[in-house]
């Protein structure tokens, strides 16, 4: 039997209780209920999602690739999550060239492309969703955060009002997410070093990084986030710091900043366990390997160099068991796919060819 699922909805600077029934339709389309892996080619003459079928031995097929309606930038967007994916197989990708999103449910078939709507702002980069409403941040023009509902059938609306500005006009965001179980939303400023985040009510805090460039960040339990720290790219000064987020939206630095050796440490991908995160360190070309607890926020190195990756590795993404770690690196036009060990290390195990040089997010089922 359908249910009626509750959220919180920042509108007009007010709470406001919204409650949406699924919506009925196409129950005679049967899902298909096959493992992906999806990201985006982001180009400039017409931004595809691709689609990899994932086995239960992790490894990626080539399936399908899907016009989104919309136009990426054809460089590089500075961002984690362009690509996102909900509960319930919907996929979710920003067209950062036309400023646009775009969702797709998946189908029998394979994806159906549900919408494509303006995304509230200039050059979309990073979206979450949390109980179908969504959230992207616009990171052209002098920077936002717009909120969508996201219907049972893939299609998206404008939440009206629901536009905030971020922090400064010139803050250089990077990523967008819900956090402590969707009561608050927190936004990365690498140009202002600062951390954003907005109440349920649409109040806006902010607290300054442990240390310069706050990039990508893993949820973890009880309102813990963990934030990569790139140091502006300098030669081995990455950072993971841990950050607690309470229900009013306030920020607290809990753990860090922890250094890797490393350099521009800028994506985040954390184990469903909570015992493991990874940052992707682009310059230095590796992965980085940090033992933490996701209910405490603890942090201690585990490895600074758990794996080699190709040239520039940016988005990372685990399998939905987390026996698998996928690492988008375009410079080299390829994804790395890893096995995570049970003591959190990594076994090389795939390499997949053809990737754009442009290509941006990652998302894994």
């Amino acid at each position: 039997m359908k249910h009626t699922k509750q959220w919180f909805l920042i509108a007009a600077g007010l709470i406001v209780f919204s409650a949406c029934q699924k919506e009925k339709g196409e129950n005679h389309e049967e899902n298909d209920n096959n493992n992906h892996v999806y990201s985006t080619t982001n180009s400039a003459k017409g931004n595809l999602l691709i689609d990899y079928r994932r086995a239960e031995n992790g490894v990626l097929t080539y399936d399908s690739a899907y016009p989104t309606g919309g136009i990426g930038t054809g460089a590089g967007l500075g961002s984690q999550g362009a690509v996102a994916m909900t509960e319930d197989g919907i996929v979710l990708a920003v067209n950062a060239g036309s400023h646009s999103i775009s969702s797709f449910k998946r189908l029998a078939h394979g994806l159906v492309l549900r919408s494509t709507v303006s995304s509230g702002g200039v050059m979309p980069i990073s979206l979450t969703e949390y109980h179908h409403v969504v959230f992207v941040l616009n990171g052209g023009g002098t920077g936002n955060i717009s909120g969508f509902s996201l219907a049972d059938n893939g299609k998206l609306s404008a939440i009206p009002n629901s536009t905030r500005p971020l922090s400064t006009g010139n803050s250089g965001p990077a990523q967008v997410s819900f956090v402590n179980d969707g009561r608050a939303l927190v936004v990365t400023e690498k140009s202002t070093n600062t951390l954003t985040s907005y109440a349920s009510n649409g109040t806006m805090h902010t607290l300054p990084s442990a240390h310069p460039t706050p990039f990508g960040f893993a949820t973890g339990a009880n309102g813990n986030i963990f934030v990569s720290e790139a140091a502006g790219g300098a030669a081995g000064a990455s950072t993971l710091s841990s950050y607690h987020i309470d229900n009013n939206g306030i920020l607290t630095l809990l753990a860090g900043p922890v250094a890797n050796m490393q350099s521009a440490a800028c994506w985040v991908a954390m184990t469903g366990n909570g015992k493991y995160a990874y940052t992707t360190n682009t310059s230095s070309n590796n992965i980085s390997t940090y033992d933490i607890n996701s209910h405490t926020g603890s942090i201690k190195l585990g490895a600074a160099i758990a794996a080699g990756t190709g040239q520039g590795p940016i988005d990372a993404a685990f399998s939905s068991n987390s026996k698998y770690l996928y690492i988008l690196t375009p410079g080299s036009n390829t994804i790395n796919c890893f096995k995570v060990l049970s003591d959190g290390s990594l076994s090389a195990s795939q390499t997949i060819d053809g990737v754009a040089g442009s290509a941006a997010g990652l998302a894994a089922q």
